[in-house]
């Protein structure tokens, strides 16, 4: 909808036809699910991406603003790994050392680097 109050507006589309207020649009949206004095908002959002292109404007835009994101893979599932969680895909702004401790960091480092090998080598192992 905000591309087609932007051609109305006649406001020049931005990338891939997405009108051109979309980050701050987006941004100002994710600002008020925030936490203040009275309580606080947690937020569970579902975003649709194009064709499975997570480098997508309006995905990548939103992503931008979420403090972690679980991606889940046509592949794992047509493969019947449920659930289709990709953990090479799917980030989390909590995953740091002073966090989750220096053992659990660096064992997900390993374990996304192992799955990032084993993705690269799939062709050759089928």
């Amino acid at each position: 909808a905000g591309s087609e109050v932007s051609a109305l507006l006649g406001r020049m589309p931005s990338a891939v036809g997405y009108q051109p207020t979309l980050s701050t649009e987006m941004g100002s949206l994710q600002e008020r699910i925030a936490s203040t004095k009275k309580g606080s908002i947690t937020s569970i959002q579902a975003v649709y991406v194009p064709a499975d292109d997570l480098t997508d404007p309006a995905p990548a835009t939103t992503f931008a603003h979420l403090d972690a994101t679980t991606v889940l893979s046509r592949g794992l599932a047509s493969k019947g790994i449920y659930p289709a969680v990709d953990p090479l895909d799917s980030t989390s702004t909590m995953l740091q050392p002073r966090i989750v401790g220096n053992e659990h960091y660096e064992t997900a480092q390993r374990v996304k680097e192992t799955l990032q090998r084993y993705k690269e080598l799939q062709d050759i192992i089928a």
